[in-house]
């Protein structure tokens, strides 16, 4: 039963950390493929704090989109909802970092391969905002910074590059090139980085294709880092250079693909480069 007297005030310190700890048990859940109804989980809740349904659902939609902000996944049904109680950064920061597992989910085994054309997708349309980014937010941004946070995880590019070279045979096999499917080779595995590229894989007519892998668990607007050796192999063979963005890599992989020139598709920033996406894909 909600407490009236809560209604229409802002949620306090252990309340925010209780619907926080709440909502990542259900999302380690879901990533694990463990079942959990959303329902019971709200009514727990609100029952411990005294909340209303609607309130404790639109948190649940707030935290959803700080951590697509986050480049992490969220759940499912709790779609992202930008209108932000600038309590919430704290309370998940004081989560995470007690937490710094809950950062990088890697599938223990290559998630299950939808078919190919399932998989790759077209770029979703940008996200307009209704006002600027609250600074709260931008300081949560850079403190768990998902550029650096997927650029470092071998672990998760690794299974990303694998997830891809699977999938590059499978889809030769399925257009009748096997004799191309066995020629697919993990470059970056066998030969170490270094190449410009982890995957060299063909199109169906047997051009190369010399595929950078980038895997993320966010969404697909989630940067990510080229490096100087990668841009420079995209202008030297253009033709054959492709990226792979992998993106919600832990629970449903999904791909688009990013072709040269590469001023025509992203934003390059100084650093190694970090890249955000401007226009074209492929």
């Amino acid at each position: 039963m909600a407490d009236e007297r809560k209604i229409g005030t802002d949620w306090e310190t252990d309340e925010l950390d209780a619907i926080v700890a709440d909502y990542f048990s259900m999302l380690t859940a879901d990533l694990s493929g463990r079942p959990y109804v959303k329902s019971k989980h709200s009514a727990v809740l609100m029952a411990a704090i005294g909340r209303t349904h609607r309130s404790v659902e639109f948190k649940h939609q707030n935290i959803s989109a700080v951590l697509d902000e986050l480049g992490m996944p969220w759940i499912p049904g709790y779609k992202p909802k930008r209108n932000y109680q600038n309590a919430i950064f704290d309370a998940i920061d004081r989560y995470l970092t007690l937490h710094p597992a809950v950062l990088e989910p890697v599938p223990i085994s290559i998630p299950a391969t939808p078919l190919p054309g399932e998989i790759f997708v077209d770029l979703p349309p940008l996200i307009m905002r209704d006002g600027p980014i609250p600074e709260r937010l931008r300081r949560l941004v850079r403190k768990f910074d998902p550029v650096e946070r997927d650029y470092h995880n071998r672990s998760l590019g690794k299974a990303g590059e694998e997830f891809v070279v699977d999938l590059e045979r499978r889809r030769l096999t399925g257009a009748n090139r096997s004799d191309l499917a066995r020629k697919v080779r993990w470059v970056a595995d066998e030969d170490g980085d270094g190449a410009g590229y982890d995957v060299l894989s063909f199109d169906r007519a047997g051009s190369e294709r010399l595929l950078e892998v980038k895997t993320t668990n966010g969404s697909a607007k989630t940067p990510f880092f080229i490096t100087r050796n990668e841009c420079t192999l995209a202008t030297e063979r253009p033709a054959a250079w492709r990226i792979y963005r992998v993106h919600m890599f832990a629970k449903s992989p999904r791909i688009f693909t990013i072709v040269p020139p590469l001023e025509n598709a992203v934003s390059l920033s100084p650093q190694i480069w970090c890249a955000s996406f401007s226009g074209t894909i492929e």
